[in-house]
């Protein structure tokens, strides 16, 4: 019950830091952000942004991980721990994109433009939604698990590629692509201690929230599934 005091302390600490403190040329006090050349007052979205796009691989790795030990194992509360993962990787996936496209909107003027970036995370979107069809239109509880994991297995070797390798070898309008010289604020961390502490902060918050959100998921789908099968039996 401590952490969960925690946890929502920090988170709560988190967001109203990130949004409400102010973004100066000259930082004197330790709430205060630096101007971030490029970025100014959009830099904020950093604070959110990079987390849900950072969960979105820790989602789909662990996913993988238990697809992994389902085909090893052949338990199904693996398949439910992968799917659960999954299912929230999607989540994080769309919050990356949401939060991704308001910032774009106020740095480039569009809310979509097609930036690698942006082309990468709607392939992952397209990859992991196809799971869910594959997922639903198998009735055999054996035969979806052990599809579904293969699948799994396949679609995350496509994450690091569209995550770390397309939108850094190719010309783009996101901080970091091939011809940003800056190589990106979080990179080069351009930002201060205090946004730097922020940020650590940040990652290390929703990283928490993530995983208390994956035990409740899985615990709730294998009492779901045990609930469906008393009933068929029934």
């Amino acid at each position: 019950m401590i952490w969960k005091i925690f946890l929502f302390l920090l988170i709560s600490f988190i967001s109203v830091a990130g949004i409400a403190f102010p973004i100066v040329e000259n930082p004197e006090s330790w709430y205060e952000f630096p101007n971030i050349p490029g970025l100014e007052e959009n830099a904020k979205i950093i604070f959110f942004h990079v987390p849900t796009a950072w969960l979105t691989v820790i989602a789909f790795l662990m996913s993988t991980v238990f697809s992994f030990k389902y085909l090893k194992n052949k338990n199904l509360d693996d398949d439910a721990k992968a799917y659960a993962s999954a299912q929230l990787g999607m989540i994080f996936c769309i919050l990356a994109t949401v939060t991704g496209a308001v910032w774009a909107k106020f740095a480039w003027g569009a809310f979509w433009s097609w930036d690698p970036r942006q082309t990468s995370i709607f392939a992952l979107l397209l990859i992991y939604g196809a799971l869910f069809a594959l997922r639903s239109s198998i009735e055999s509880e054996e035969k979806r698990a052990t599809l579904s994991s293969v699948y799994s297995v396949l679609a995350f070797v496509t994450v690091p590629f569209f995550i770390f390798i397309m939108p850094r070898i190719m010309k783009g309008l996101h901080p970091g692509s091939a011809d940003d010289t800056g190589a990106g604020p979080v990179v080069n961390f351009q930002m201060n201690s205090s946004m730097q502490l922020i940020f650590f902060l940040s990652l290390i918050g929703f990283t928490i929230l993530y995983f208390w959100m994956w035990q409740i998921s899985y615990k709730s789908i294998i009492i779901r599934d045990k609930l469906n099968k008393h009933l068929i039996r029934g």
